[in-house]
């Protein structure tokens, strides 16, 4: 079994859990400060729908100001993710988490002195965007990579679940706070809840099954099968984060598969994050719906999200993911359709199970898209899906602020809509053709 960089580990000594009757795993309780952590770290996920319109009337901002806020923020989400996925290698899983929600809080915390438009950038979208960056779904990816080897895409489902717990947990009192007393009581909420996780982690969040002595779960203990059950590539301890990250991506770029799941996971992005995310509670209200009955409609989303995300885990350790990914593209693009007929100042039936349909499917995409990068790209499979993430991440930056402008332009967000619809319909068929790599072993030298 390989070491984390920077430090050796004696596989003689690792060992399943100890003794015969010993049933619970240490990866389990990794694996659950770990769900805290995003739920921690998923607050601002919640946050820049409910406080467009408050800052709007508050400073005077446009909806495209913001936007770039939002923008920036999704920009820097997906950049950091591949040069923190090999930071974690480099120096522990543990020091980057709590890090990255300490730039959170601070973020958050930050939020309430501004009182121009670029301290909105700076907080918004840099602080924040840097510690949401770290705490991104290639975290998820990472903890399910380094501690298990059985039942990956459940845990990676359970994971990504975090980040829509975040989302079910905060919106409703973002939305209240926002309302009565203020938007800033709401910021300082974000805060507090990315900063109360920080002792958590240090405590608990274990950087590799070596450190308490174990191989990952589901791993046997016999050398040869020990060996393929190690999920990080051990690039040297002097290896930096930077240059590890940017040698994936070079070898990630020479194959087709790469650039496929990048280009859905675009898709993915600018129809969750970017659109839904950052638009639907404006949206709404500009049909005349209170902005506290769209941010609960975005609970509800919360909650078929955790539903739908862990299904999708489980339903990934089972059938073909690239039949799974395109299922769910197209799926979502037939909500997006219909969403313009839907949006109402009352709620409607119709729109109860719009919510529902997109709630399932709304990160659904993240475990098969996942399990896709560690079977074609083996050791360097968890960087690769930083990389596919940031793609993610510019699509729905892209979407949020040429949403904004649309919205400005035309005062309304239907071309949005159906726009998002049409990218979901091509991301299906992008999914559909990615090619088969029947091991690993077998990506390995196409990458190089």
């Amino acid at each position: 079994m390989s070491a984390l960089p920077g430090e050796t580990a004696d596989t003689s000594t690792l060992q399943t859990p100890r003794g015969p009757r010993r049933r619970f795993h240490p990866a389990w309780i990794v694996a659950a400060v770990a769900f805290l952590a995003l739920v921690g770290a998923a607050g601002f996920r919640a946050a820049p729908g409910v406080l467009m319109v408050p800052l709007q009337q508050e400073f005077g901002w446009s909806t495209t100001v913001l936007s770039a806020a939002v923008s920036i923020n999704l920009v820097l989400f997906g950049l950091t993710a591949p040069f923190a996925a090999a930071l974690m290698e480099r120096f522990g899983i543990r020091a980057v988490t709590a890090t990255a929600l300490v730039l959170i809080g601070m973020g958050s915390a930050l939020t309430v002195l501004v009182n121009q438009s670029w301290q909105i950038l700076l907080t918004w979208g840099l602080l924040i965007g840097l510690g949401t960056g770290s705490m991104a779904l290639v975290f998820a990816a990472t903890i399910a990579n380094t501690w298990f080897t059985k039942s990956r895409g459940l845990v990676i489902g359970i994971l990504t679940a975090g980040s829509a717990a975040g989302q079910l947990v905060f919106l409703p009192f973002i939305a209240m706070l926002a309302q009565d007393p203020g938007w800033r009581q709401a910021s300082l909420l974000i805060a507090a809840g990315a900063l109360a996780v920080v002792p958590l982690v240090l405590k608990f969040l274990k950087n590799s099954p070596a450190d308490v002595g174990v191989l990952p779960y589901g791993a046997v203990p016999v050398d040869g099968e020990a060996q393929e059950a190690a999920p990080v590539q051990d690039s040297g301890p002097r290896t930096n984060a930077a240059v590890r990250a940017l040698q994936v991506l070079r070898r990630a770029s020479k194959v087709r598969t790469f650039w496929a799941l990048a280009a859905g996971f675009a898709i993915c992005g600018a129809t969750t994050n970017g659109l839904i995310g950052t638009h639907f509670i404006p949206s709404a209200h500009d049909h005349g719906m209170p902005e506290t009955t769209a941010a609960g409609l975005l609970a509800v989303v919360g909650i078929f999200d955790i539903i739908g995300t862990i299904a999708s885990g489980w339903l990934t350790d089972r059938f073909n993911p690239r039949v799974l990914l395109a299922v769910y593209y197209q799926f979502r693009g037939i909500g997006l359709l219909v969403l313009p007929l839907l949006l109402n100042a009352e709620v409607q039936p119709s729109m109860i199970v719009f919510v529902v349909i997109y709630g399932l499917d709304w990160v659904a995409t993240v475990p098969p898209t996942a399990a896709i990068c560690r079977e074609t790209f083996g050791a360097d499979g968890s960087v690769v899906f930083g990389w596919v993430f940031a793609a993610h991440q510019l699509g729905a930056a892209a979407a949020a602020i040429a949403a904004g402008a649309l919205r400005d332009a035309t005062g309304h967000y239907t071309y949005a809509w159906f726009g998002a619809a049409a990218m979901c319909t091509i991301a299906a068929v992008i999914s559909a053709t990615i090619r088969r790599h029947h091991t690993a072993r077998e990506a390995g030298p196409a990458a190089a």
